[in-house]
């Protein structure tokens, strides 16, 4: 992907699916929903949208979260397709079963 005529680059790490408490859900799905509402929150505190996001990066804890992990990616991008890489780690706590980082331009 190209960008062009970015003034601002937001680095984004480390996001997890994790309740105001610190807490991460027990299942798959609902760890992707926070982490994705969590990652809106983040973009909207830059003044930005899921529009500006330019790289998307997932650690996942099992190779069987490949297909649930690009379903919400799609779905909380919609039409908008941008570079992706998906890597099974070892190294996240055992309640979380998916981190994501993302880059955003604007």
């Amino acid at each position: 992907m190209e960008v062009t005529g970015a003034a601002r680059f937001l680095f984004v790490s480390g996001t997890m699916g994790l309740d105001a408490d610190g807490t991460a859900p027990d299942g798959l799905d609902d760890q992707l929903s926070l982490i994705w509402s969590n990652i809106r929150r983040i973009l909207a505190e830059a003044d930005m949208t899921a529009e500006n996001i330019v790289r998307v990066t997932s650690y996942l804890s099992d190779v069987t979260f490949v297909q649930p992990n690009q379903d919400a990616r799609l779905h909380a991008l919609g039409e908008r397709r941008v570079p992706t890489t998906a890597i099974v780690v070892q190294t996240l706590k055992p309640e979380w079963l998916v981190e994501i980082e993302i880059i955003a331009a604007a």
